[in-house]
């Protein structure tokens, strides 16, 4: 029977708690590239964080929580700038598209289905009526 040591208390040094860096409250403008120009204010009691450029003027306003921080704003208005661009560029795209099929091309643009979508409802009921259309599908006329 061998006894096995334990490791001796005194070799352990006391860990120091991780002073990690606190988070931002001022940061640069989405709009105006301004570096701290970006203010955020948070009105935990009404549950609004108001965030706002001092340089270009631009603001923007959202729900926040108890756990909210100035970083959560300033990560909320992000999103919201970055949805804005993007509905902005889909418009646009569906704009152009529109434009080129009334210039007459029949030819539909690319992702969009030119057969309609079947639901999965009776989609076992009339095998023989199911169709297959695409580029590089060809027909089997064949019975099996």
């Amino acid at each position: 029977m061998s006894l096995q040591g334990k490791r001796k208390k005194s070799s352990r040094k006391p860990q120091g708690k991780k002073k990690s860096d606190p988070l931002p409250t001022v940061f640069t403008c989405l709009f105006c590239n301004h570096e701290r120009s970006v203010t955020v204010e948070l009105h935990k009691k009404n549950g609004v964080g108001e965030l706002s450029c001092t340089v270009c003027g631009q603001a923007f306003q959202c729900g926040i929580n108890y756990l909210s921080g100035p970083v959560d704003v300033y990560a909320e208005w992000v999103d919201a700038a970055d949805a804005v661009a993007k509905r902005k560029r889909e418009e646009a795209a569906d704009d152009d598209a529109e434009g080129d099929d009334a210039a007459g091309d029949d030819v539909p643009a690319a992702g969009h289905r030119q057969a309609p979508r079947n639901s999965g409802a009776g989609r076992f009921d009339d095998e023989d009526d199911r169709h297959y259309e695409g580029e590089g599908i060809v027909g089997d006329d064949e019975e099996y």
